[in-house]
């Protein structure tokens, strides 16, 4: 009887160990998705005042956004995970009744191309109990049941990024970089320095996911970039002197700095009564807020298979 009572507990404890290392089979996961980009910065926004984070959200400027990443579980509660987003960028001051931002009358689209590493952390253990992720024995929808008695597995996210945007506008029918023109004065004031196109941000945010079969989940993210630029839009201190802007970069250069010139045939008529709001030196954004962009992806995520090297098997 000893014997048998060894033998069985030894079989438990085999069983307990197999199944906490069973997560290790299946540490990679490939994740494709698509989702929602908008942008929080010094165009459009509220009918109000500008103010910040998603206080100042215009949602009419949402553009699509795809997108592709490789998770790596470290163990149960962490996972690492680099992906790669292209999304577009969108403001408009059209959007917004607030009186001046409506008249300085600017906007853009810029393309944005993010490559982040992220650190996730998982508060709930993933569980991987056979027939609660496989359908294949089952074939009525009382197998649904069975997966929709899953729990939900939340995790939050915060990373570094490196991404390239490049602003531009739309005038008399054509789209034109505004980053080469300078249009604050970038390059032709000493204290002026033209802004890169290629920043860092730091992503943070929320996500989880959902186990339809085994090996496919289907996900949802949501993250904010938190970046250090204000020039996403290409707007971000003060009026430049539009003599000296047209000397410098020329006549298309100073219509794209200021979009309510009295003369401009896209400015309404009430406009014309406040010339001196777009003087020299006149308020045109604010540099104390950087620029924000977010993300909003909805994940397909399929499980890969650990090779014995303890690298992904596509």
């Amino acid at each position: 009887m000893k014997k048998y009572k060894l033998l069985f507990i030894t079989l438990i404890l085999i069983s307990i160990n197999s199944y906490a290392q069973q997560w290790k089979r299946f540490r990679y996961e490939a994740i494709v998705g698509i989702g929602g980009t908008n942008f929080l910065g010094e165009l459009g926004g509220a009918n109000r005042q500008g103010t910040n984070f998603v206080r100042d959200l215009e949602i009419s400027m949402t553009r699509p956004l795809i997108n592709v990443a490789l998770r790596y579980q470290i163990n149960q509660q962490f996972s690492f995970k680099p992906s790669l987003t292209y999304g577009l960028l969108r403001g408009d001051d059209k959007t917004t009744k607030e009186m001046y931002r409506n008249y300085r009358n600017l906007s853009f689209r810029s393309p944005i191309l993010e490559f982040s590493t992220q650190l996730e952390y998982w508060p709930i253990k993933e569980q991987f109990k056979g027939s609660r992720y496989s359908l294949k024995r089952k074939k009525s929808l009382q197998a649904f049941g069975k997966v929709n008695s899953v729990q939900i597995y939340p995790y939050f996210f915060a990373g570094v990024s490196v991404f390239y945007f490049n602003p531009k506008t739309k005038y008399n029918g054509k789209w034109y970089a505004l980053q080469p023109l300078g249009t604050e004065g970038q390059g032709l004031l000493p204290t002026r320095k033209k802004y890169k196109r290629v920043q860092m941000s730091i992503p943070y945010g929320i996500g989880f996911k959902y186990p339809i079969t085994r090996r496919m989940m289907i996900g949802l993210e949501y993250g904010v970039r938190k970046t250090f630029t204000d020039y996403i839009d290409d707007v971000s201190t003060t009026y430049y002197d539009q003599k000296l802007l047209t000397q410098g970069r020329g006549t298309i250069a100073s219509r794209l700095a200021d979009r309510s010139d009295p003369n401009n045939p896209d400015v309404d008529l009430y406009s014309k009564t406040h010339p001196n709001w777009t003087d020299a030196n006149q308020q045109r954004g604010d540099s104390r807020d950087k620029d924000s962009y977010m993300f909003l992806i909805v994940n397909l995520i399929y499980k890969l298979n650990t090779s014995v090297r303890g690298i992904p098997k596509f």
